[in-house]
C-alpha cells in the first residue's frame, strides 16, 4: 500500500485546498448562469417547443399515430 514519505506542508495542502473551492464556485456560478438564463427565456443554448405553435400539434400527432 502507498504511504507518503513525508507530511504535506499547510502551504501546499491549502493551495490545493483554494483550488478545489476556486473550481467549485466557478461551476456553481456557471450552473446558476444557466438556470436563470433558461428560467427567463432569453438562452440561445435551449430549443423550447411551444405547445399552441403549429410543429408541436404536428409532432404529437405523428406520436399518437
Amino acid at each position: 500500500m502507498a504511504v507518503p514519505k513525508k507530511r504535506t506542508s499547510k502551504s501546499k495542502s491549502k493551495s490545493r485546498k483554494a483550488n478545489w473551492k476556486r473550481k467549485a464556485y466557478i461551476s456553481c456560478q456557471k450552473s446558476i448562469s444557466l438556470g436563470k438564463s433558461a428560467t427567463t427565456g432569453k438562452s440561445n443554448s435551449f430549443v423550447y417547443l411551444n405547445q399552441n405553435s403549429k410543429d408541436y400539434t404536428e409532432r404529437k400527432r405523428k406520436e399518437q399515430d
